[in-house]
């Protein structure tokens, strides 16, 4: 009886390393989901080389000192967004990256690759417009706050944000330890703390994927007085964008 559990244990132990190892292996195809780079949508394709990686950027260009660079979620094709945005921005400059592996860009995304891009592009938006707004939504918000801890960005905005992806993979797979595992970890509140300009957050009222209570943690993080919460209401995560609200909240941001 005792061997016959003995070996039970020794089976599920390794089925649980088994399965630790799958979840680490593959992680990275639980976090980003590419896209095709819509072709109906007319927009100035630009490219950026990065560690020898070519990564597209949809924009509309504009003269002046406005700009607008916008991080999109885990698995959205960011061109989508720039009708909207060059109706609701007219002033504005938009440029919307393109993740390695999303839309055509080359390569493989992660969050160290991401963020070398998102400053790659920063740099050559900011010499030419020298007012940039950093707009990131879902996935993305990381990628923005952590962009505005480390260049001059004129203003933040987070829709539907995170504390980190840490805390909500945790929440997902809490029988293992994704500390130890998780590679990609986004965890915004570490930057947030860092952050000077006017940050405006933005949830809905019925999000299913981001728990409100990490967005309230990672607006807490924010120094007094230079973020502000705001909610949507009747609206979950994936249908914010589609509320009269969104655009014009956005628009308060910038």
């Amino acid at each position: 009886m005792l061997r016959t559990w003995v070996y039970f244990l020794v089976v599920m132990a390794a089925l649980y390393l088994a399965a630790c190892l799958v979840l680490f292996v593959f992680q990275r195809s639980l976090i980003y989901f590419p896209q095709p780079r819509a072709e109906t949508v007319p927009a100035t394709l630009l490219k950026l080389s990065v560690d020898g990686v070519e990564v597209l950027v949809s924009s509309r260009p504009h003269a002046g000192p406005k700009a607008l660079i916008y991080f999109g979620g885990n698995a959205e094709d960011a061109t989508y967004n720039l009708p909207s945005f060059a109706l609701a921005f007219p002033d504005h400059a938009i440029y919307l990256l393109h993740y390695r592996g999303f839309g055509g860009s080359a390569g493989a995304p992660s969050e160290a690759a991401i963020q070398r891009d998102a400053q790659a592009l920063f740099d050559q938006v900011y010499a030419s417009h020298r007012e940039v707004t950093l707009v990131g939504r879902s996935l993305g918000s990381g990628v923005a706050v952590h962009l505005a801890s480390e260049r001059p960005a004129a203003r933040l905005v987070l829709v539907t944000p995170y504390s980190s992806v840490l805390e909500l993979a945790q929440q997902q797979f809490p029988y293992f330890p994704v500390r130890w595992l998780l590679r990609d970890r986004f965890e915004s509140w570490r930057y947030a703390t860092h952050i000077r300009v006017p940050t405006l957050l933005i949830a809905a009222e019925h999000d299913e994927v981001i728990p409100r209570a990490s967005t309230e943690r990672l607006y807490r993080h924010f120094a007094t007085g230079v973020a502000t919460l705001r909610v949507i209401p009747d609206v979950g995560h994936n249908s914010i964008s589609e509320s009269p609200q969104y655009l014009k909240l956005l628009g308060e941001g910038l």
